[in-house]
C-alpha cells in the first residue's frame, strides 16, 4: 500500500510539533496502539491538545 505522506501531513490534526510521525499514519497507529493509547486525530480539537490519547479519555467522550 503507497503511503500518501504529503497529503496525510496537511490535513493531520495532531498539535505536537517534534513528532516524527506526523503524516505516516502507520507508523502514529502503531506507536499509540503500543503504548496503549490512540491518535491525536481520534479526539476532538479541545482534548487533542492537552496530548491525553487514553482509551479512557476517548470512551469518556463518547459514551
Amino acid at each position: 500500500m503507497e503511503c500518501t505522506f504529503e497529503e496525510n501531513k496537511k490535513s493531520c490534526p495532531c498539535t505536537y510539533e517534534p513528532c516524527s510521525r506526523k503524516g505516516k499514519c502507520c507508523e502514529c497507529v502503531a506507536y499509540h496502539r503500543n503504548r496503549g493509547e490512540l491518535p491525536g486525530c481520534f479526539f476532538p480539537p479541545e482534548i487533542e491538545c492537552i496530548y491525553d490519547r487514553s482509551i479512557e479519555r476517548f470512551v469518556s467522550l463518547y459514551k
